[in-house]
């Protein structure tokens, strides 16, 4: 069967493109430290980098609500690529252009962030379109290809810094650009169908208007805010906070974080048709308070690193399962719908660690403070849970 006809490779592509989605969100958290030393710059305002990028990312998805059925699909996932690709290779380049490292950081990040953007908000329906069956196992399943590139991006350049040094990290952001420039080529052949072929559209006031829609999007700035304060901190917690190696940090705060959400996430994929999806989300988000309030008040690094690697598998099926219980409560909310949710999933993940980031720099607990008051967003969570069962798609 043709590249051209053949759905299969559009789920590759797909997967491909979550990866390029994990090296954009997880590759410059791994150098918060090495950028404070290299350019003397704070870390509250190193902060503002994780802020900037899901905030444009954010902007992305409210703004493509609009221009993604009129541009086309294949247009805008070649476009998020090319993006991304582009704000890696500034990465390398721009901070030593710049009479201020911090702006050539923060241009590069703009760069990225719209690629970011433009892939969260089009490959969850692209994949959503294609002609399969179990799609929340299928949602799952793709979402865990961003928890498996979270886990390669933290190996591969765990692996470079001890073979080439730390000082080298320029030219491994050159290599991680080669990733999206391969896969906005393969989108380039690969089928691809729209949501508005299988479902007749809601239309935009209709969505907005429905109760449901709303707590859909409670549920995704909490998911997103669980996940990412933990995620995006996790290398310098343990680093600065449990005053482990960075190579031992890295491996066992993220990449731990990333192999047990990816591992959540598959094992909701092959087991979806046997379990409620809304009573997988509530116990998920009581594992997810018990994860944080380990990290935060554990005595022993080893406990406060498990606590990481726990609240990774709990936040597992939080995002893709928001998304599903979505085609299932607003069939027929098309772009629109997956748009104005990965904009809350966004909002979301700029809070969770933009929060952290200023508790921890204002608490004297540092970071362990800032991860205990995270605790509010799988709180926030379980009351979303709550309400879902108690509204109606009117």
């Amino acid at each position: 069967m043709s590249i051209r006809t053949n759905y299969n490779h559009t789920l590759y592509a797909s997967y491909t493109g979550y990866i390029t989605q994990a090296v954009v969100n997880t590759f410059i958290p791994l150098l918060f430290l090495t950028f404070q030393s290299t350019y003397q710059i704070p870390l509250d305002k190193i902060t503002l980098l994780v802020t900037v990028n899901f905030a444009i990312q954010l902007t992305v998805d409210l703004l493509s609500a609009k221009f993604v059925d009129k541009i086309g699909y294949r247009i805008c996932i070649v476009a998020a690529h090319l993006f991304a690709a582009t704000g890696l290779i500034g990465l390398s380049i721009l901070p030593d252009c710049f009479p201020d490292p911090f702006a050539g950081l923060l241009t590069s990040v703009c760069l990225y962030a719209i690629g970011g953007g433009l892939i969260e908000v089009l490959i969850s329906p692209i994949v959503e379109a294609c002609p399969t069956e179990r799609k929340a196992a299928a949602m799952s399943l793709l979402h865990s290809f961003y928890c498996w590139g979270c886990v390669l991006v933290i190996l591969l350049s765990t692996l470079f810094f001890s073979l080439a040094g730390i000082q080298n990290w320029r030219i491994l952001s050159l290599l991680w650009a080669a990733l999206p420039l391969f896969n906005a080529l393969y989108f380039t052949q690969v089928p691809i169908a729209s949501l508005e072929e299988s479902h007749e559209t809601i239309p935009l006031g209709k969505l907005l208007s429905q109760k449901v829609f709303w707590v859909l999007a409670l549920l995704m700035i909490c998911a997103g805010a669980s996940e990412l304060a933990m995620s995006q901190w996790a290398s310098a917690f343990a680093e600065s906070g449990l005053h482990v190696s960075k190579a031992v940090g890295d491996l066992a705060g993220p990449c731990l974080f990333a192999v047990l959400m990816g591992i959540s996430r598959v094992l909701y994929a092959k087991w979806s048709e046997r379990i409620n999806l809304s009573h997988a989300m509530f116990f998920c988000g009581l594992l997810c308070i018990c994860s944080y309030l380990l990290a935060s008040f554990s005595p022993l690094p080893i406990l406060s690193l498990v606590g990481c690697g726990v609240c990774g598998f709990s936040v597992g099926i939080l995002w893709p399962g928001t998304f599903s219980l979505a085609a299932v409560k607003c069939p027929g909310g098309g772009t629109a719908m997956f748009a104005l949710l990965a904009l809350a999933g966004d909002i979301g993940c700029s809070i969770g660690p933009t929060l952290v980031g200023l508790v921890s720099g204002s608490a004297s607990g540092g970071l362990h403070t800032g991860l205990l008051f995270a605790v509010l967003f799988p709180s926030l969570l379980l009351i979303g849970i709550f309400l879902m069962r108690r509204v109606k798609n009117k």
